[in-house]
């Protein structure tokens, strides 16, 4: 292939941009509307499903589970904040004697509710854990005031702007308290909108539907990585224990390999005392 036609074949992304964006101001602008009607609206979980960071295999969860043995007190409840449909909430209940899934969508967690448990360790709540003094009332509410409670968070924080990464974090803090850990992973892809769809499986012959599905009804995401990190959990408050890079995999709707695998970035972080 010449250079010249290498360089039209990289730029035909970009005749993506029109559709996105009429796709994109279809989402709803408050992002409690947006997240509750997304899961209002699925039906399907799971391999071959619509969502689209669901890759239907525990292969990821594998992956962070050393780490996490490692580092959360098995005596302390897991939080799994963002829980969605609640598949990494019942592979926590696999390894940790009791679990809560949380996510701002009520729908989100009935449909988690829903799901086969597979183990009789877990809870599911519906809380905005950015709203003032939701760390300490979900603390009190899981009875887990006195000692805190350990944290999963896997793809939030990079959907959330600043300010409100900032909010969540303050959360945690109360959430955490005096013997929690926090388990961070989340999409770390440094290319524009554009790059990222089209790493996706999106192309100018098409979107592949679970793609689609949550480019026209949710916000726009960003990436979270070291920087990020260093700004949300301040050295003054949080202590680093590991941090890395890894893969976060989502529904493999092309069968092109690597397509389902989004470069991303973890950590273990605990308050300071």
């Amino acid at each position: 292939m010449s250079a010249a036609k290498s360089t039209s074949s990289a730029w035909q992304k970009y005749l993506m941009i029109p559709k996105l964006v009429r796709l994109s101001r279809r989402a709803p602008k408050d992002r409690h509307k947006a997240w509750d009607k997304y899961w209002a609206g699925i039906s399907t979980t799971g391999p071959g499903g619509e969502v689209l960071w669901d890759s239907g295999s525990d292969h990821e969860f594998l992956g962070y589970k050393d780490t996490l043995l490692r580092h959360l007190d098995p005596a302390l409840p897991v939080v799994d904040i963002g829980c969605g449909h609640g598949s990494f909430t019942r592979a926590l209940a696999g390894i940790f004697p009791r679990v809560i899934g949380v996510d701002v969508s009520p729908h989100a967690v009935a449909r988690a509710a829903a799901e086969p448990q597979g183990t009789g360790n877990t809870t599911y709540e519906a809380r905005d854990m950015t709203a003032a003094g939701a760390g300490a009332a979900l603390a009190e509410s899981i009875q887990a005031a006195a000692d805190g409670a350990n944290v999963f968070i896997r793809g939030v924080l990079h959907v959330l702007d600043p300010a409100h990464q900032v909010a969540l974090v303050e959360n945690l803090l109360q959430l955490a308290g005096r013997r929690g850990t926090v388990f961070m992973a989340e999409t770390n892809f440094h290319g524009n909108p554009v790059e990222y769809v089209s790493h996706l499986g999106a192309s100018t012959r098409g979107i592949p539907a679970p793609l689609e599905l949550a480019i026209r009804g949710l916000p726009m995401p960003g990436h979270f990585g070291p920087a990020e990190r260093e700004r949300a959990f301040p050295a003054s408050d949080w202590e680093l224990l590991e941090d890395g890079q890894v893969a976060i995999e989502t529904n493999p709707v092309t069968g092109v390999p690597g397509q389902d695998r989004v470069p991303g970035y973890y950590a273990v972080v605990r308050p300071r005392h």
